[in-house]
């Protein structure tokens, strides 16, 4: 049974001052727009609505005014959101990460923010102050130096003259230092070269001494060493990653790009190797429990066991218990081991088709958290109670230690239900599996009742050859078995959020926000086009989905479905609650996978403190730095997601280098002044149309139906369309493809075409320059 609550508060901020600003306010009312623009511009740590509501006195009917205030900056583009706060659109957000390129005039440092959108112009500099101690630390702040990534809290600049933003460093994300990527290149009778994958790079010359084993063409690891004043910049190679013709050399490009961690310091794996399995102390025995591991036929470490049965209760007829188990990474992972600051260096595991760079060393992710079969593991587990109507009526955290009655793969565990069982699922169909299914059917009508947003966005998995080359592009099929995992954990998640809430421990929530005001009036204009319509107001998920529902099965399906996902908000994590918009839930925080995922460990840890259930839980610490915490593994995560793209972005171009010339069945997935994107659907893949390379006309670029039509010919394309290309340039390091259009365009309606001369909004010449890749969302 759980312990009594110690009832730890996290620190409470102290009160703001006054604002000061260039004009006058009445304290308690709310400021004119002027005045919150200059207050949340000069203040940036504190541009949350709490915090303006707290700094302007602000309070009961005066924070409706303020949010009302706020919300119409928003939608007259004055504002936009960033995390919690609020921000001028192009700012920094409070607490950034940035990479430190040169000094200025003085010897100051100067940085830029790590990752920029290409539409966004030039990434702004920041001036670094080096500061002798963080709001929370008596210890000095680590010094920073060229070449280091920060994370940063960003502050306005007041003198004039120079970068618009200051910083002051809250910690240097590690990695090693001069290291990069280039092609070397052998000459003849002299030193090798260094050439540059990046743009910006600089050739390197390599003296015979420090070439090894390298080969013309071979993508190196590098490490620039002092060089004199004259001749080129020196640099020594360290490791041999592959052939530039090799796909094994297109993920450490994003690796080194992105600054991931990826090798692990001696002290990390040091502690992890003289980790031990746990003891029973302070943990309840459930090792007679049938749990079973459901995972992926190819997956290395299994971090969740399920099991269900029915609810004898006779105060809950045809009701359902659910018990979810997750490996107990907090009891192994203490709070500021090397362990742990390692695990928060990286954020989360990124998965590339050829490798995983993980969050944990396998001695814990592979070994002592994952829950083998047959073998004795410590786990947080959650039981769950489910009415026959898909309610969750209770919930329960335990700390136990438990033992995997089998390790099963999603397609095994499907075709055992569907009536094919093998050897192994055999015998556990009637005990395990069915009573599991029912469950699962239970948890659906719930689901059902709570319309989460149904985006229908196949993913795209890439399966090597025994070479580590694109053997083929495939859609795995979406079974049930992958359905009852997700909503179980799903479940489990809402239920950590709850009882951490309730109990008024602090955590980071996993958030999800509506849709902005701009967003919903582009994906409005669109679906006019289609006389389709989107409610306004306070949208929920399910107005979305009745828009969905509607173009199911119509040619333009996936065209709808791509721009439902372009006008999401992205998913992060705070600590203070907005509820999740997409899967429409009012609680919601990560617990299922702390092997991968830092925020989860933050909240088994905030569990292990909150319920009493022994070591490892989160320190008063923690809890003072969980703005910071969620802010660097936000950031991460993206970085995770920029990563694993582009390596799929250069994996397929490198795949099709020896295809220029062939033609191929694409589909317009993006539509700009500049030319069209067009995917390729056999192959996940997409390339850029040149607005130059379309014919012989001139073409008008209409923004409310995402298409260009010929101002001449009355042909164009829309978003959507299905398309003949032909490839005419691969470039594998860059993962660019480039296409010519060889079917002809379709005949756009008379109005499209009439909204260039009549300027409606929405329509503009288009131009003939190169374009940016259209966002992406994800859920």
């Amino acid at each position: 049974m759980p312990r009594a609550n110690d009832k730890r508060q996290s620190a409470k901020k102290t009160a703001g001052t006054p604002p000061a600003t260039s004009k006058a306010i009445i304290h308690g009312a709310v400021p004119s727009r002027e005045i919150l623009l200059e207050f949340i511009q000069d203040n940036p740590d504190r541009a949350s609505k709490r915090e303006i509501a707290k700094a302007f006195g602000l309070k009961g009917d005066t924070r409706i005014e303020l949010k009302a205030a706020l919300r119409a900056l928003e939608d007259d583009g004055l504002l936009e959101k960033s995390r919690k706060s609020l921000i001028r659109p192009g700012a920094l957000p409070p607490v950034t990460v940035l990479d430190i390129t040169m000094r200025d005039s003085s010897g100051e440092l100067i940085a830029r923010p790590a990752e920029w959108p290409e539409d966004g112009g030039v990434a702004p500099a920041v001036l670094v102050r080096q500061s002798s101690g963080g709001e929370r630390s008596k210890t000095k702040a680590p010094i920073a130096g060229i070449g280091d990534r920060i994370v940063a809290k960003i502050f306005p600049n007041k003198e004039r003259g120079g970068p618009a933003y200051t910083a002051r460093v809250i910690k240097i994300i590690d990695k090693r230092k001069n290291a990069g990527l280039g092609v070397f290149r052998a000459l003849e009778g002299s030193a090798g070269r260094i050439m540059p994958i990046e743009k910006r790079g600089n050739e390197l010359e390599v003296d015979p001494d420090f070439v090894g084993d390298a080969k013309d063409g071979d993508l190196v690891e590098i490490e620039s060493i002092r060089s004199g004043r004259f001749g080129l910049p020196r640099a020594k190679i360290l490791s041999v990653i592959g052939s530039v013709a090799s796909e094994k050399a297109i993920s450490m490009i994003a690796i080194h790009a992105h600054g991931i961690p990826y090798i692990f310091p001696d002290s990390v794996l040091r502690e992890a190797d003289a980790a031990g399995p746990a003891d029973m102390k302070n943990r309840e025995d459930w090792r007679h429990l049938p749990l079973v591991t459901i995972d992926p036929a190819d997956a290395k470490d299994h971090d969740d066991a399920v099991y269900a049965e029915p609810d004898t209760s006779p105060d809950n007829p045809g009701g359902v218990i659910v018990v979810v188990a997750i490996a107990d990474v907090s009891y192994y992972v203490r709070p500021q081991s090397a362990l742990d600051r390692e695990a928060l260096k990286r954020g989360n595991s990124v998965y590339f088709p050829d490798r995983v760079v993980p969050m944990l060393p396998e001695r814990i992710s592979n070994d002592l958290c994952s829950l083998k079969q047959g073998v004795d593991r410590p786990a947080l587990a959650v039981r769950m109670v489910f009415s026959k109507e898909g309610r969750k009526a209770s919930h329960t955290f335990h700390r136990i230690m438990m033992k995997s009655a089998a390790k099963l793969a999603y397609q095994q565990a499907q075709s055992a239900i569907d009536g094919a069982p093998d050897d192994q699922t055999g015998p556990l169909v009637e005990p395990i599996l069915k009573p599991l299914w029912d469950a699962y059917a239970i948890l659906k009508a719930g689901r059902s009742k709570r319309q989460p947003l149904e985006l229908d966005m196949p993913e795209r998995k890439i399966l090597l050859d025994a070479d580590g080359k694109v053997d083929r592009v495939v859609v795995p099929d979406r079974l049930d078995a992958h359905k009852l995992i997700e909503e179980m954990m799903i479940q489990a998640n809402v239920s950590a959020a709850e009882t951490l809430e309730k109990r008024k421990q602090s955590l980071i929530y996993r958030i999800h926000d509506a849709p902005s005001m701009a967003k919903q009036e582009v994906l409005r204009n669109f679906l006019g086009t289609l006389d389709m319509s989107l409610a306004h107001g306070n949208l929920r998920s399910n107005h979305f989905n009745q828009i969905l529902e509607k173009v199911d099965g119509k040619p333009f399906q996936i065209m709808v479905n791509e721009m439902v996902l372009r006008s999401q908000s992205q998913a992060i994590y705070s600590p203070e609650n907005i509820g999740h918009f997409g899967l429409n839930l009012f609680k919601y925080a990560h617990f299922t996978s702390p092997i991968r995922r830092y925020a989860d460990l933050i909240v088994h840890r905030a569990l292990v403190a909150t319920l009493g259930l022994g070591t490892g839980g989160l320190t008063m610490e923690e809890e003072a730095a969980l703005d910071d915490i969620a802010a660097e593994i936000s950031t991460f995560e993206r970085r995770a997601m920029a990563a694993e793209r582009e390596t799929v972005d250069r994996l397929i171009a490198h795949h099709l280098v020896g295809r220029i010339g062939q033609e191929f069945d694409g589909r317009v997935s993006g539509v700009t002044r500049s030319g069209l994107f067009v995917s390729l659907p056999a192959y996940g893949a997409d390339g850029f149309v040149p607005i130059s390379t379309i014919g012989n006309d001139y073409y008008i670029y209409d923004e409310a139906h995402q298409s260009i039509s010929g101002e001449r010919s009355g042909l164009g394309y829309r978003l959507g369309d299905a398309v003949r290309v032909k490839l005419v340039e691969a470039a594998p390091l860059a993962g660019a493809l480039r296409f010519e259009i060889t079917s002809e365009g379709r005949q756009m309606p008379v109005a499209m075409r009439s909204f260039h001369k009549s300027g409606k909004r929405g329509s503009q010449p288009a131009r003939k320059t190169p374009g940016t890749r259209p966002p992406r969302g994800r859920r």
